[in-house]
């Protein structure tokens, strides 16, 4: 055989060689990708020139000229920057979907195992609960909580009195504020090293249990140990904390911190909606567990309660933990219906008041598409971690 006709069989192969045909076709795609994107980018910033419209992410420094009531950084309307006003915006959509994905999952699971009770009227109450709530919309929800539940309240005049300091309204919550003194620094030392603790109980104890089948307190030690021993600091330390109360003042209250009824009736909204799938998500895990792992806990004595929490419910996890990344990815999504109600997330400051104000869509739009694809690829990495250890420590 010639030389030309070995060369020519070697180049046959590495055609036919599924691995490098596969690089092949993937360098094309992503140059062909990369080529489509170039060319809409530069036919975009033709158009705009043509327009006269400005284009750039300098607008970001200017100054806004608008303010926003509800905001976790300072923020004005004299000094603040259109850049200032998407860092606000970002961050209550962070506060509520945070504290929206706690409170869902921890609903969602409650109703999840009410719908397998063995009471009757517990389990048909979670069943009405599920049907009704996630087959009605959650804009039409968001619209019966914040005009039909919380507009009609009383206004600050005839505020409801719940005790405390704490006021609630037609405008809102209003509760004491607290105020730390210089010695509450060593208040949250001691809350850290009381979480430290807890964590290294529960690796011991976990041990232990593997090793000798032995249970140890954990959750009562560690609820002990992160009360406790703050509380022990805080009063040593001369309790280093007082209260700015709210007060009326003319037609509204002054001081203390106001909780907005658009926070409410957002957080009320995306938390039931996403309780009601993730009720669901939980049922089924459940019941892909085989029913002879609960025979065999009841077989070695263990109670209903604690064959669901150490024996079923960690199998399930396996089950539960795709679909739930899902909805987790969901609620941040649907967090951008709050411009519905008013409640100035991204989409509500940054899409509504700059976009209007400025007029650069393109940039407005592919920094917000950016912020959410960002999001949620953080959330689908936490959670993959999270499926990868319980899959392994199951196997």
């Amino acid at each position: 055989m010639s030389s030309a006709d070995v060369s020519g069989s070697r180049r046959g192969s590495l055609i036919n060689d599924p691995k490098i045909r596969g690089l092949v076709y993937q360098f094309v795609l992503v140059a062909l990708l990369i080529f489509l994107i170039y060319g809409a980018a530069s036919n975009a910033v033709e158009n705009l020139r043509a327009a006269r419209i400005a284009s750039g992410f300098g607008f970001l420094e200017q100054a806004a000229g608008f303010d926003i009531n509800q905001k976790l950084i300072p923020f004005s309307s004299s000094g603040s920057t259109y850049g200032e006003a998407f860092m606000v915006g970002l961050l209550n959509t962070l506060l509520v979907s945070a504290i929206a994905v706690v409170l869902a999952t921890f609903l969602g699971f409650a109703v999840g195992v009410a719908r397998l009770s063995q009471n009757w009227i517990v389990a048909k109450l979670a069943a009405v609960y599920v049907e009704c709530i996630r087959n009605v919309p959650l804009l039409l929800q968001l619209f019966i909580w914040y005009n039909a539940v919380l507009k009609p309240l009383p206004g600050p005049r005839q505020s409801l009195d719940l005790g405390a300091g704490t006021y609630l309204n037609s405008r809102g919550l209003f509760f004491p504020q607290p105020l730390f003194g210089e010695r509450f620094g060593w208040v949250w030392v001691g809350l850290a090293v009381a979480i430290a603790g807890a964590y290294l109980f529960h690796r011991w104890a976990r041990r232990e249990q593997l090793a000798t089948g032995r249970q140890y307190p954990v959750i009562r030690v560690g609820l002990a140990l992160i009360i406790g021993l703050p509380l022990v600091i805080f009063f040593l330390l001369g309790q280093p904390l007082t209260f700015n109360y709210p007060e009326l003042r003319g037609f509204n209250f002054a001081g203390g911190i106001q909780v907005f009824p658009e926070f409410v009736a957002l957080l009320i909204g995306l938390t039931t909606y996403t309780a009601a799938f993730i009720a669901e998500i939980v049922r089924a895990g459940i019941l892909s567990v085989s029913r002879g792992q609960t025979e065999a806990a009841y077989a070695l004595g263990l109670h209903a309660s604690p064959t669901l929490r150490l024996v079923v419910v960690p199998q399930a996890m396996r089950v539960i933990i795709p679909p739930l990344t899902n909805q987790y990815l969901n609620l941040v999504k649907n967090s951008s219906l709050a411009v519905a109600i008013g409640y100035p997330d991204l989409v509500q400051v940054f899409m509504g008041t700059v976009l209007n104000q400025t007029g650069q869509a393109v940039e407005v739009i592919a920094i917000t598409m950016a912020v959410y694809l960002t999001i949620s690829i953080i959330t689908s990495l936490i959670m993959n971690i999270y499926n990868s250890r319980m899959a392994i420590v199951e196997r």
